[in-house]
């Protein structure tokens, strides 16, 4: 597996790796790898050719009080991993490299990036969808893959995709689950042995609400029913449990497919989101 971190060398070692007509998928990362993460990459050579992460731990997406300094990093690590996997490139730009001296351009995603996490965290998917866009014209896949963990990120990305052009297939892999329910995340490593083993009420009360929803009960009264027992599952907190329309993220009063059941919660110093397709 080659790891670059030099745009011109990436484009010359991207075109090497299409020759002969064959296809790249990305896998955009900001590493501290899990098997979620390596599900995609799975997928993603399953529906390319050559898979190609990138790793990059992104400032612009991280609000003033949030954890960049803390995020955790560990490349060698993960690049043992990808090796494991059989990716074929690894993609490792530093800060300077993907935003140089004098950059002053980004991408604002307006009404999709507002509410729910865009809500709790301003300006996060402006950081997201300026930094995807410049993964697709660094590395120019044919497909890229994203985790469904991060539903209103995906269909952010997807939307962008859709309105500047890019010719790239926008994935999405299924949420990869421990086996007591919990959606794998980075910052799962963030919780207490005690907090650990209370995380798992968060997804158990999605999937009782979206059950309910999908049953016919009031969709009003379920969601809050929902925060209520992740409070009482221990969490500190409750963000937001809404149920949104799959593809416009517009909040629902009434079940209607295609739907999504959207939330995130805090147990101590760790915010977590998770999301259902419901019926």
């Amino acid at each position: 597996m080659q790891i670059i971190r030099d745009i011109a060398m990436l484009h010359r070692a991207v075109t090497a790796l299409k020759q002969g007509g064959k296809s790249v998928a990305l896998v955009p990362t900001m590493g501290s790898l899990h098997d979620g993460h390596l599900s995609l990459v799975r997928m993603a050579k399953r529906v390319a050719d050559h898979a190609v992460v990138s790793i990059f731990v992104n400032p612009t997406q991280f609000g003033p009080n949030e954890d960049f300094e803390a995020y955790p990093r560990d490349e060698a690590r993960d690049a043992a991993l990808l090796v494991e996997e059989g990716a074929s490139l690894l993609w490792a730009p530093d800060v300077a490299t993907m935003y140089p001296g004098g950059h002053n351009t980004h991408i604002e995603v307006a009404e999709l990036g507002a509410d729910y996490c865009g809500a709790a965290r301003p300006g996060h998917f402006d950081g997201v969808a300026t930094v995807v866009a410049k993964l697709f014209n660094q590395v120019r896949p044919d497909v890229a893959i994203f985790g469904e963990k991060d539903w209103q990120q995906l269909a952010i990305i997807r939307r962008m995709a859709r309105d500047l052009d890019f010719a790239i297939d926008i994935l999405g892999a299924p949420i990869a689950r421990d086996s007591d329910g919990l959606a794998m995340s980075s910052r799962n490593a963030y919780l207490s042995d005690a907090q650990r083993a209370a995380a798992p009420a968060f997804p158990a009360a999605l999937n009782a609400a979206a059950q309910a929803i999908a049953g016919g009960a009031d969709v009003t009264e379920t969601l809050v029913r929902a925060e209520a027992a992740i409070v009482a599952g221990g969490f500190d907190s409750v963000d937001y449990v809404a149920l949104a329309d799959a593809d416009s993220l517009e909040r629902l009063r009434a079940f209607r497919a295609p739907a999504r059941l959207l939330a995130a919660a805090r147990i101590g110093k760790t915010r977590l989101i998770d999301n259902l397709a419901v019926g």
